[in-house]
């Protein structure tokens, strides 16, 4: 028997999973990420934590399995996206945490852009909202806490990577990305599928540091023979959203999902040609497969599970995920109370980064149970607002909406958003749909 490895990279996890050439999984195993909070609005994580928790989930998931490294054919790596990290090219050392697709430190440079009336322009060329959710800004504000940093960019000495390319690097020495990641750094033309040299301008990014952009299922490189004890292709790449749209089988235009993880991102698949929406949604590429390159609609929401992380840890509402359903059928209903989890600004459709968290209509008589049903409703009336605009902007009237992510396991959720949207939700069996796209397209080349 042969097997597929796929690393599922995500904000708050690291996961490692064996499939076998029928789509099963044969093994997982799973390490959770530690986020850091500096200031307000900023999220940054380790780049070490996050290549040794890839390191460490793939050998215990061979371990669990109890195969030999030699029956796998193929890695497939999904990321969590935007999420930047500047290394240094001789050793492979980060030169700064990487800077979480949440944070907010760099929306300063997204407004002068705006001021400069380039807004329209950086949308047509990208199909992106500007914001510092994307990694332009990102790059630009590491680079200049350092004078040293941008010559050395220049020279080629410091690389940028989103999470994929970190991993890629350290794994294989390669530096590179797929063309649906590249396509979420606000650098690249989703008309064309290159870099851009007036988004590079703009930014201030010197292309030397950029790494060279590949279709999403080929073959990438072969691992160091330290990593499992011999060498494995690399052969598919895709950010998580999209993967997991490949992983949902949405193949054909019209066909959506939407994940409901630490956010909630919904994506439909719209075929061959780029949709330019209005303000509220972005027109992202899918994913590339040869020369075809397929392209989708997105709407993001910055924060859906973070939320239930925070009543958790940061509330202390309750010790452990076993316990949210319980809790939130405690209560009949809400209790009045309604959860705005604004934490790191709002997302599609509002776009206000400057938004924050409001909990509203907390009586005496609010318990927990009733917190945390606001919580979870929060996901659907985000999501809902992101389903409305969806059909309004494509045209196209949505019948079903095929769904992933943590907290997707919620039948409490998933009804109401059921009635709320009235339409059918389809759920998988196998919810590990992200990395299971991955793994189809590391299986397909």
């Amino acid at each position: 028997m042969s097997y597929i490895l796929a690393i599922d990279q995500g904000t708050t996890s690291t996961r490692a999973l064996l499939y076998d050439a029928n789509g099963e999984v044969l093994a997982l195993s799973q390490e959770e990420i530690h986020p850091h909070f500096p200031f307000p609005g900023w999220v940054e994580q380790d780049p070490e934590e996050i290549i040794q928790s890839v390191e460490r989930t793939c050998r215990d998931c061979i371990q669990k399995s109890g195969i030999s490294a030699r029956q796998i054919l193929g890695i497939g790596i999904s990321n969590q996206r935007e999420t930047s990290i500047l290394w240094d090219r001789r050793s492979g050392k980060p030169i700064y945490p990487a800077i979480v697709w949440q944070s907010r430190q760099s929306a300063a440079y997204i407004d002068k852009l705006i001021q400069r009336g380039l807004g329209e322009a950086i949308r047509q060329k990208t199909g992106l909202i500007p914001d510092a959710y994307f990694s332009a800004s990102k790059i630009s504000w590491i680079l200049d806490k350092e004078k040293s940093w941008k010559k050395a960019a220049e020279a080629g000495e410091i690389l940028f990577g989103t999470v994929d390319s970190w991993i890629l690097w350290r794994l294989t020495g390669m530096h590179a990305t797929d063309i649906s990641n590249a396509s979420r750094t606000m650098l690249l033309d989703i008309n064309r599928g290159v870099w851009d040299e007036e988004l590079m301008q703009w930014f201030d990014v010197p292309q030397a540091m950029l790494p060279k952009v590949m279709p999403s299922s080929g073959y990438f490189a072969s691992t160091f023979k330290s990593f499992l004890g011999l060498e494995i292709p690399i052969c598919g790449i895709a950010g998580d959203q999209q993967a997991a749209l490949f992983g949902q089988a949405c193949f054909k235009p019209g066909e959506a999902k939407n994940t409901y993880g630490t956010g909630c991102f919904m994506l439909m698949n719209t075929g061959q040609k780029p949709i330019l929406p209005g303000q509220g949604l972005l027109s992202t590429i899918a994913w590339q497969i040869g020369d075809e390159i397929s392209y989708a609609l997105e709407g993001s929401v910055f924060t859906a599970g973070a939320a239930l992380k925070w009543l958790r840890d940061g509330l202390g509402l309750f010790r452990s995920n076993d316990e949210i359903v319980s809790l939130a059928s405690s209560v009949p209903d809400n209790g009045g109370v309604y959860f705005v989890p604004a934490f790191t600004g709002l997302g599609a459709p509002w776009w206000d980064s400057d938004a924050r968290a409001s909990l509203l209509g907390i009586s005496a008589g609010v318990q927990a149970g009733h917190l945390l049903r606001a919580a979870i409703e929060a996901m659907a009336f985000q999501t809902k607002d992101v389903f409305d605009l969806m059909q309004d902007e494509s045209g196209i009237s949505l019948e079903k909406l095929r769904v992933d992510g943590g907290a997707s396991a919620s039948d409490l959720l998933l009804q109401f958003q059921s009635d709320l949207n009235r339409v059918s939700i389809e759920r998988p069996l196998n919810r590990e749909t992200t990395a299971t796209g991955a793994a189809m397209l590391a299986g397909i080349a």
